[in-house]
């Protein structure tokens, strides 16, 4: 069987999977497919729905099955067929390390692999995962991983570094580069004002100089689940068709697009006066093919920093 590194775009998705609505590799998959990439997913756990709900149900996946997931591709020859690895949220520190293992079988196999990872472990000053996923982050899965989009919260604890200023973040950011990554975009901070986030970003370019902006991004009056899983998906894909301001200014024009979609469908459905549930605030991805393709949302140009 051969095992000649295939020329498509091919990514390998490790995150949550929901039956109903869209988080994890339910927000990633389509439009990485609509991008031109094949997705094959490892769903860290299998959920009926996101945790904003009253109830759920499902599985989590240990371990041992992501090791037998593996095998079964290695053993079919298929591990080398990746161009793109990209993770989300794992629950579990041991199934986190396994994971970093496969990393580095996937950058053994191909050199030119690129991962992109979301070190999910919480927001707004509070973890909801557990914080033994810390260390393992910080110490095994950063220096293998190319590019990481962490937001201001995970940042903080990766690099035990506390960010009140934008030169807060570029030090922090340079603690990341110091272990391996290229690209570190923080995703989201406090830092903006009452319209908007703020992104900050730094690409070290392969003569070891620097592209370091902030970016505004306008807040919608919602809260939304899923928009870090479709941001981090949609990073992979346009930093790769583009330098990586354009990239990042691809990014939040499709994010307004989709958003703006969902928050209009949202009250449409509640109905005048009522606030949207979240049901309601599921993710217009489907409606919103074509902006996945070409967005066309002017947003904030970027600063320079």
């Amino acid at each position: 069987m051969t095992t000649e590194i295939n020329n498509c775009r091919r990514v390998l998705s490790i995150q949550s999977h929901v039956v109903r609505g869209y988080v994890g590799n339910k927000s990633a998959t389509f439009p990485l497919q609509v991008l031109g990439y094949e997705v094959d997913a490892i769903n860290s756990v299998q959920f009926s729905n996101h945790t904003q709900y009253p109830h759920i149900g499902g599985q989590i996946l240990k371990c041992g099955e992501l090791k037998e997931l593996v095998n079964g591709l290695r053993n079919n020859g298929l591990l080398c067929k990746y161009s793109h690895l990209l993770t989300g949220y794992i629950g579990d520190p041991s199934f986190l390390q396994e994971t970093a293992a496969v990393v580095k079988e996937l950058k053994a196999l191909n050199p030119h692999l690129v991962y992109v990872c979301d070190p999910v472990m919480g927001d707004h000053g509070r973890f909801y995962t557990s914080e033994t996923l810390l260390p393992v982050y910080r110490d095994e899965v950063l220096p293998v991983a190319d590019i990481v989009v962490p937001n201001q919260f995970e940042i903080e604890c990766l690099t035990g570094k506390k960010i009140a200023s934008v030169c807060d973040a570029v030090n922090a950011m340079k603690v990341v580069h110091d272990k391996g990554p290229h690209t570190v975009i923080i995703t989201s901070t406090e830092l903006g004002d009452t319209d908007n986030l703020l992104m900050i970003a730094s690409h070290r370019k392969g003569d070891g100089s620097f592209v370091r902006f902030q970016q505004k991004i306008p807040v919608q009056d919602a809260v939304f689940v899923g928009t870090g899983d479709l941001f981090a998906a949609l990073l992979l894909a346009w930093s790769e068709k583009a330098d990586i301001k354009e990239a990042c200014s691809k990014v939040i024009s499709t994010m307004q697009h989709v958003l703006t979609r969902t928050l209009k469908a949202a009250k449409e459905l509640a109905g005048e006066g009522n606030k949207p549930n979240c049901m309601q605030l599921e993710l217009q991805l489907i409606q919103s093919l074509r902006d996945i393709e070409t967005p066309t949302t002017p947003v904030p140009s970027a600063e320079d920093i």
